[in-house]
């Protein structure tokens, strides 16, 4: 063999790949070429062909491998897991690349001293206290350029985008209280909005059944998308409801984001409790006479029938007013307590969508008091009935004890309506994963392998190339990100290597932190994140900003 020189090599070949390019096209197999971080060269049927082969400084058989673009999972809540974990498995080893974080209206940007305290407090059970943490931002702009920074100046894990948290922005100008804002609360809102925009963030999450985003009325809501329109972004709301008053919650969105001309991405867009059994093609048939009509609309997806939020997060909006110090001091009033329970366990909790709380449904998944680890793995029916009491005594003391804190796994969702929803041409994957507690959601650290192994190659429900559309282009189309999402020159080497016929999420309900399988090779803009298997200790990831219009 002639000599090549140096400067004919590119920096990794990989060879006879089967080539799964992220949009639906059928496979097609290739040696696929990476320079810079980015793919130079796709030679398909390279070997049968003849042709010259591109080489390189490293040559990769992928001999029965699928390449395919790197995963986006588009509702994760790593806001600071990304800071605390440099090796961050939970999302690398799934073969997600880009996380998309913010999300639910509550984060940690844009705030200031008490705002960052309050939603620290607030939000404990997602993302821990955070006292190992250096909250040494206060802008989104600056919470970007900690994230670029990552450990040590090298970057974090994977990439993540940011979505501005309204619900954050409402305690910034407004407070905890439940009322409308006075116009120069709004107009401070707008700005907030559009400052975070402008620093790169791709758009604005609520939280519309948490405190104090529930607490915005449309037309609030339809002021500050319109300055999200302005900027290109777009919308991503927990709606009002998931169970009693789903469907309604859906059009309300769907009406809000057109008045406001604003792309609408509904988040982990399930049909959860009894009343919602078998109802998901109503919801389809919805969204699709909407984008018939014109309207920009995704949604996203985890591919479980359980759900999973805070314990807190149940009671009625009127019990959360004021934050979490006025949440406590109402559960510690007897009279106060029992006003809860009934709108808890009779009324339906607009905390609880609407329906009045199964207990038996609600698993103790962590606490974030060590002494309480007990009540973990455990259903609240399940602790009462031991004990011999009541289970909103339980619950309330439960929640007094841990500070509001505790994570809780829902068993409120319905097969029929995942798979449904997941077919959907807007479609597309979020893990939802909360990363906190001692029995988490297995969706935190199998979604993207689960879908891939349970629904693409056991049930059939969708096709690999489809399935990996959900988890690519489209989410990347949503995110405005033009070179990424598709396997094709030019674009940025985020990709990832699995095996179709043995990748399986290995996280279960039982072991929840356990890695996938048949996932051997993750890049991250060229460079192993996960090779033969394995974390590197490559920090790739960067915060990617939102595309100026």
């Amino acid at each position: 063999m002639d000599p090549v020189e140096p400067a004919d090599l590119t920096d990794l070949v990989i060879r006879d790949a089967d080539v799964v390019d992220g949009t639906g096209a059928p496979s097609y197999r290739a040696d696929v070429a990476v320079r810079g971080g980015r793919i130079v060269s796709i030679v398909k049927e390279a070997a049968a062909a003849g042709c010259q082969r591109p080489r390189a400084r490293r040559e990769l058989d992928a001999e029965g491998l699928v390449l395919s673009p790197g995963f986006v999972d588009m509702h994760a809540h790593s806001d600071l897991a990304l800071l605390r974990d440099p090796d961050h498995s939970a999302k690398a080893a799934q073969g997600v690349t880009l996380e998309v974080i913010g999300q639910d209206g509550l984060s940690y940007a844009p705030v200031d001293d008490r705002t960052l305290a309050e939603v620290r407090r607030a939000i404990s059970g997602w993302n821990g206290r955070g006292d190992d943490i250096d909250f040494d931002w206060r802008s989104v702009g600056e919470y970007l350029d900690r994230l670029d920074r990552g450990f040590g100046g090298e970057g974090i894990a994977v990439n993540a985008a940011y979505l501005i948290p309204q619900g954050t922005v409402r305690a910034l100008a407004v407070g905890w209280e439940d009322r409308p804002a006075a116009p120069d609360e709004l107009e401070r809102m707008r700005r907030l909005v559009a400052e975070g925009l402008e620093q790169g963030a791709v758009g604005l999450s609520s939280g519309l059944t948490y405190t104090p985003g529930m607490y915005a009325e449309d037309a609030e809501l339809t002021e500050l998308c319109r300055v999200v329109a302005r900027h290109g972004g777009y919308y991503c709301p927990h709606h009002r409801s998931y169970g009693a008053g789903a469907l309604e919650a859906y059009a309300e969105m769907v009406e809000l984001t057109r008045a406001a001309g604003c792309p609408l991405h509904l988040a982990h867009a399930t049909m959860n409790f009894g009343p919602n059994k078998g109802r998901a093609p109503e919801l389809l048939a919805l969204l699709d006479d909407a984008l018939a009509a014109g309207a920009d609309i995704t949604l996203d997806t985890y591919p479980y029938t359980p759900g999973c939020t805070t314990l807190v997060a149940l009671l009625p909006g009127w019990a959360s007013e004021g934050g979490p110090e006025r949440i406590l001091e109402r559960l510690a009033d007897d009279d106060t307590a029992e006003r809860i329970r009934h709108h808890l366990e009779v009324t339906g909790s607009d905390g609880c969508h609407g329906v009045p709380v199964e207990w038996e449904t609600i698993e103790i998944s962590g606490v974030t008091d060590p002494a309480l680890a007990g009540h973990v793995g455990r259903t609240v029916a399940e602790t009462a009935a031991a004990r011999g009491e009541s289970r909103w005594a339980v619950a309330r003391r439960l929640l007094l004890a841990d500070r509001l804190g505790t994570t809780i796994l829902q068993h409120v969702g319905h097969e029929e309506n995942v798979r449904a929803i997941m077919r959907h041409r807007v479609h597309t994957g979020g893990s939802d994963g909360i990363l906190q507690g001692t029995k988490p959601h297995p969706r935190a650290y199998g979604t993207f392998p689960h879908y891939l192994g349970h629904y693409v190659r056991e049930l059939g429900v969708l096709s690999l190339e489809e399935c990996v559309a959900h988890l690519t282009s489209r989410p990347a189309a949503r995110l405005r990100l033009p070179d990424r999402g598709v396997v094709r020159e030019g674009h940025r080497a985020d990709l990832v290597l699995f095996d179709p016929a043995t990748v399986a999420a290995g996280s279960t309900f039982a072991e929840p932190r356990a890695l996938p399988t048949g996932i051997p090779y993750v890049l991250i803009d060229g460079r192993f994140v996960i090779e033969d298997g394995r974390r590197t200790d490559v920090l790739a990831g960067r915060a990617v900003r939102r595309t100026p219009v």
